[in-house]
């Protein structure tokens, strides 16, 4: 991302900001919601404290939805050429970067937003959100603004309740994007602010009532999980659990925690209990039930089949760039158990292909992510010798590897007593560390004593 000097529209100091310009979905997912809760090319002035979006062109692309959309801010004042000749090399970037089967018409067709909000609401209409449901959120929001401006607590409950058509799962999910975006952003008073406001719509709102109580249903429920798994989760176990959910919203929870589970045995022992039903009411229940959880699944499938895409477009895109080990630290907040699995099935896929260079760049990314994630050398020996079973065994290890013996590892051991007698942790192992920290003390006194 690249770091340009652009002016405060404030006060006009000059300001260091990190600009983009092209908003790719196929090769950062992320962009989209940065876009859309307003983290893109925001600016902060040291000098008068103003902060919000820099004026800056926007090339945003996305394939699945066939989307080339481009925003020029009027302020720039930019000619028709001028707007070509910028925005050229972006969508030859966008064209180069995508397969030729995917190279399609609305490439060459790209549709200028003339407003910022326009390109917002072009995005959302591609989603399939009506324009009736875009002007719904922005009364949501501007609700939230108007909550906020209001100090009497009194007062707040008054306009919640005048309100409360607008007061619904949506506004929640806004407030708690809202409230993402600031702590991102670092402006932790405005999230506590937030999380407030948030708690006096769940306590004083009927929808607030009806999200804590599905809430408190999921929790109950997923404490019931966790007892049954501990005595030996069976399917008949867990299909009995589904049919305690009385919400959406725990079944919702259950489907996504236990996918595995919601087989082809479970389903027919479902199916049995069906046609085993002499209850008109109880079969019906069941036949919902299990059409229900079928969709549910098949939800869970879809959005895992997503995500895994993006991690392989994120192993693809790291593979081809310049720079390898740079990249992967750029994206390390994305890269998950999806984006390793990805990177086997890629480096199984190179290796059958016998694809030389491709083996050794993805060797590259492995290699680099095992090195980010292995424990600083100190912590490493510490664990080593917590392994070893005797004073003598440590005694040695230490004296074999006393360049490890340092200030900082003295200091490790030293915060883990503190630690760990503060946990009342097992008397074996606070014996152990403070076995090795005695060998340590006596190792720096002596090296001290021999300069």
């Amino acid at each position: 991302m690249p770091k340009v000097q652009t002016s405060c529209p404030r006060c006009k100091s000059p300001v260091i900001a990190d600009l983009e310009q092209l908003l790719d979905v196929s090769v950062d997912p992320s962009v989209k919601q940065r876009l859309l809760n307003g983290q893109i090319n925001v600016i902060h002035c040291p000098t008068c404290g103003f902060e919000g979006m820099v004026s800056a062109p926007l090339v945003y692309h996305d394939p699945d939805k066939e989307l080339l959309l481009t925003y020029f801010p009027p302020d720039l004042g930019l000619s028709v050429n001028d707007q070509e000749r910028l925005i050229g090399p972006l969508i030859n970037q966008i064209t180069n970067r995508l397969p030729l089967e995917k190279r399609k018409a609305y490439l060459l067709r790209p549709q200028t937003m003339l407003t910022f909000q326009t390109l917002i609401e072009r995005i959302l209409e591609a989603d399939g959100y009506t324009r009736e449901v875009l002007e719904n959120q922005q009364k949501r929001f501007e609700l939230i603004r108007r909550l906020l401006g209001i100090v009497d607590p009194e007062e707040r409950k008054a306009v919640m309740q005048q309100e409360e058509s607008l007061i619904d799962a949506d506004f929640f999910l806004m407030l708690s994007q809202i409230t993402e975006a600031m702590l991102a952003q670092g402006d932790e008073r405005t999230a506590r602010v937030l999380a407030a406001l948030q708690q006096e719509a769940l306590n004083n709102t009927k929808a607030g009532q009806e999200i804590k109580s599905q809430t408190q249903e999921v929790q109950e429920l997923l404490q019931k999980l966790q007892q049954v798994s501990r005595q030996g989760l069976t399917r008949e176990k867990l299909l009995d659990l589904m049919l305690e959910a009385k919400s959406e919203a725990a079944l919702t929870a259950l489907v996504g925690l236990v996918r595995n589970g919601l087989d082809y045995e479970f389903f027919q022992i479902l199916s049995e209990r069906i046609e085993a039903s002499q209850d008109g009411a109880e079969k019906a229940r069941l036949e919902n039930l299990r059409a229900k959880l079928l969709e549910y699944a098949r939800q869970v499938d879809e959005q895992i089949q997503r995500h895994f895409e993006q991690s392989r477009q994120l192993v693809q895109r790291i593979a081809t760039s310049p720079n390898i080990e740079q990249t992967v630290e750029e994206n390390l907040e994305t890269i998950d158990e999806f984006f390793f699995k990805a990177l086997e099935e890629e480096l199984e896929q190179a290796r059958k292909s016998a694809d030389l260079d491709r083996i050794s760049r993805l060797q590259r990314i492995r290699a680099h992510l095992e090195k980010l994630s292995a424990p600083p050398p100190e912590v490493a020996f510490l664990e080593e010798l917590l392994s070893l079973s005797s004073y003598e065994e440590r005694q040695k290890k230490m004296q074999e590897k006393s360049d490890l013996v340092t200030a900082d590892f003295l200091q490790l051991v030293g915060g883990l007593i503190a630690q760990s007698e503060k946990q009342n942790q097992p008397p074996e192992f606070l014996s152990a560390l403070r076995e090795i920290n005695r060998i340590a003390l006596r190792m720096t006194m002596m090296a001290n004593l021999n300069q």
